[in-house]
């Protein structure tokens, strides 16, 4: 089982409202296809996509982050809405090329406790795959006690499948080729986050969900191993190799 995050800053101009890069989205639905007709879909490939300049843009302009929710059904729906255009955009894109490719949509799905926790049911998901589909989620609202409805980020669903499917490869395809360190280079491997916090900024771009920083946070409480990498690696990654940067807890006794 391998589940695969497009950045949403990798598939869209984030930079420019609602507005999409085809050329990278093309090049991300090729590679998937291609890995898919080489293992003829044995693994199974859960999809879930970033909001990049569609869902960043509308939730910042109604003031709505993963802890900062709304009330107001119009402005609920300017993300929601937004999203569901970005990923009817994904979609073509692999229906194009034969991939069996089906919506999953967190809003109707997902919600958060009182605390934030997100509940997110996957039997949907698991029974999709064993069926021959490929689930596309992506980053979305969510129904959120006391909070209204507040954002539900990528890489938080990313980390709830990968929990709850026991997924072999969890793979996070991004703008730049990995984590980067202070010269712009490539970090190997992260183990603890106090390795790496002073050089994880925020995002130069709208980012409602907290840009690199969460994403190394949510991979590290992970049990397995995940990748973060570039465009270019994505189809090196589901070819089975480990691209750009390892994100991997380790326990003291493993250290």
């Amino acid at each position: 089982m391998i589940v695969l995050k497009l950045g949403g800053s990798a598939i869209t101009e984030k930079d420019r409202p609602e507005t999409l890069d085809g050329r990278a989205l093309d090049r991300a639905a090729d590679a998937v296809a291609a890995a898919l007709e080489r293992t003829e879909g044995a693994d199974g490939l859960v999809i879930v996509h970033g909001g990049g300049s569609f869902g960043h843009h509308n939730a910042s302009e109604h003031g709505v982050t993963t802890t900062e929710g709304t009330h107001n059904a119009a402005a609920a729906l300017d993300v929601h809405g937004a999203m569901k255009t970005l990923n009817g955009f994904v979609l073509q894109r692999l229906l194009e090329r034969d991939v069996q490719a089906v919506p999953v949509h967190p809003f109707s799905t997902a919600a958060r406790d009182a605390d934030g926790r997100l509940e997110l049911p996957t039997g949907q998901v698991e029974t999709l795959v064993e069926e021959g589909f490929v689930p596309v989620l992506h980053g979305d609202l969510v129904a959120h006690t006391g909070a209204g409805a507040t954002v539900v980020s990528g890489d938080e669903l990313v980390a709830a499948l990968a929990r709850d499917l026991a997924a072999d490869r969890i793979g996070l395809c991004s703008t730049v080729p990995g984590v980067l360190d202070e010269a712009d280079e490539v970090i190997d491997e992260i183990t603890t986050y106090e390795d790496v916090a002073a050089v994880l900024g925020e995002s130069d771009a709208t980012d409602v969900t907290g840009g690199m920083a969460a994403k190394v946070r949510a991979l590290l409480d992970l049990e397995g191993e995940a990748s973060i990498f570039g465009l270019e690696d994505l189809e090196a990654f589901l070819a089975g190799e480990e691209p750009g940067t390892t994100i991997a807890s380790r326990t003291a006794d493993e250290s």
